[in-house]
């Protein structure tokens, strides 16, 4: 289950953004772009160039969903670790204001460092915005 309040280690697979982006489109402001997808059973994380959505269907139907949306603003660090060499998996450390730091496992298929890219931007820019 992804939860941003339970902090714990969610093994995360890369999906196609066009696939994140319809399971997050009745909550997407105008001009709001999906930027990275992942998947972890049937719970999601998506990457927007406003915020971070973590998608967690609950029940056995799957019909209830709880949408947990983190805007780039709230983030007060993050940190990356590439894939290794007997470690397959990276990670991505999230530090929250108000929540505390969120790990996350991503499959070694994930472009960490452009991941890690994209979240400096976005925090660096809000940052920037509102000196």
């Amino acid at each position: 289950m992804i939860d941003f309040t339970n902090k714990s280690i969610i093994k995360l697979k890369p999906m196609e953004n066009s696939e994140g982006e319809n399971e997050v489109k009745d909550i997407l402001i105008p001009d709001e772009t999906v930027t990275f997808a992942f998947v972890s059973m049937r719970d999601k994380l998506i990457f927007t160039d406003k915020r971070i959505i973590s998608v967690n269907v609950k029940g056995i139907t799957g019909k209830k969903i709880d949408y947990t949306s983190i805007p780039y603003a709230n983030i007060q660090a993050f940190s990356i670790e590439s894939a290794g060499t007997i470690d397959f998996d990276s990670e991505l450390d999230i530090t929250i204001s108000g929540l505390g730091t969120v790990r996350f496992e991503l499959s070694n298929k994930t472009d960490i460092r452009k991941l890690g890219q994209s979240i400096s931007g976005y925090v660096l820019d809000f940052e920037k915005r509102h000196v």
